[in-house]
């Protein structure tokens, strides 16, 4: 039950950030604290992309974070790899999101069977 808790709790802190932070930059065209996004930013821009207009995308991540929350804690069969599938995408956002993936992957992979999933 641990397991559960600690990614429950991983998850939730993730999805939930990414849901405000993107909500927050539709909103008033910033994200939340310094004007210069985190690292993250600089690897969007070289690859074309204005992080500023990624709201959308941290908001849908963000709610993906809270379904594979939910799923582990209900034992859905397909939560473990929507889980790992969401904590891999969300590498990308360095610093506490990258930590927090990171963790949830290790949970996710090292305590597999205590989740229930074999």
């Amino acid at each position: 039950m641990i397991p559960k808790i600690v990614f429950l709790v991983l998850a939730t802190l993730n999805g939930a950030w990414m849901i405000f932070d993107g909500t927050h930059v539709l909103f008033t065209g910033k994200y939340f604290g310094p004007p210069e996004p985190g690292p993250w930013s600089k690897i969007v821009a070289k690859i074309g992309l204005d992080p500023f207009s990624l709201g959308p995308l941290f908001i849908v991540l963000g709610l993906i974070w809270l379904v594979a929350a939910i799923s582990i804690l209900q034992g859905s069969s397909w939560g473990w790899l929507l889980a790992l599938s969401v904590s891999i995408c969300t590498l990308w956002y360095i610093s506490v999101g990258t930590v927090l993936s990171l963790l949830s992957i290790v949970v996710l992979i090292f305590f597999k069977a205590n989740l229930g999933y074999t």
